[in-house]
């Protein structure tokens, strides 16, 4: 498929798709929200790892308003139903590890876009604001799921409530990702990161989503048992085989994967 608004890279099991609308600081509409679901689908079917970053100085400004009387008249209700909730929903379920890379701001709708990948790496001049009462409105986008989970209701209030900016370093050190990095280190760091996962056993990445990902709905007990579970299926892969053997052999095991 050809893309209009982003574009898509396979290389080495990583697929690197980049937001390329940087004279709107890469803002969501329509037609992007559709070409993020089908590409992250694709990727899931063909890479071992998918990273999603932006072009320009801004990984997602978040929803395109575009004019007034367009911003005025659309239906939000219907636009996340229909168009947000493929796009998360494709990212979340993705088989294989997902990576934001944010290289720039990540506002509103776009700050969620980023915050729902398993793993956010950002610069550390890029910063995170849910940026939503500042029009008038609630976060959307995933976000009332994810930030009391990745920062505490506390902070998650403070976030929703002032839509102040959050810094990489601030969001680094209240947990809502990964790590922030320096800026002249930023894409040597995200590449590696994604080279390491695309090397990795692709089959326990992909139950570690399942069993992190669904432990907040689980009790203990009920956890313990999904983890039987997915362990089980783990020992029977390829993968586990193979980590046995390098283990006994002394050497970096070789994962083939899917």
């Amino acid at each position: 498929m050809i893309y209009d608004t982003i574009t898509y890279a396979l290389e080495d099991g990583v697929a690197v798709i980049t937001l390329s609308r940087p004279d709107v600081m890469n803002a969501l509409n329509t037609q992007m929200r559709a070409e993020i679901a089908h590409a992250v689908q694709q990727a899931g079917r063909e890479a071992r790892v998918v990273v999603l970053t932006g072009s320009g100085r801004a990984f997602c400004s978040g929803q395109d308003l575009g004019d007034r009387e367009t911003a005025a008249s659309i239906d939000l209700e219907r636009v996340l139903r229909d168009e947000y909730t493929p796009m998360l929903n494709a990212i979340v379920d993705c088989p294989v590890p997902t990576i934001a890379a944010v290289n720039g701001a990540a506002a509103g709708a776009g700050a969620n876009l980023a915050l729902v990948h398993d793993v956010v790496i950002a610069t550390e001049s890029a910063f995170f604001m849910q940026a939503f009462t500042r029009i008038g409105l609630m976060p959307d986008a995933g976000g009332t799921w994810l930030l009391p989970r990745q920062m505490g209701l506390a902070k998650a209030m403070g976030a929703a409530l002032f839509a102040d900016r959050i810094s990489a370093r601030q969001a680094d050190a209240w947990g809502m990702i990964w790590e922030a990095v320096p800026d002249a280190e930023f894409s040597a760091v995200w590449r590696a990161r994604a080279a390491h996962l695309a090397k990795g056993p692709t089959e326990a990445y992909t139950r570690i989503k399942t069993a992190l990902r669904g432990a907040f709905e689980q009790d203990f007990a009920a956890q313990l048992e999904r983890e039987s579970q997915l362990q089980g299926e783990c020992a029977k892969t390829r993968d586990f085989k193979e980590g046995v053997v390098a283990f006994l052999e002394k050497r970096p095991a070789h994962f083939e994967g899917r």
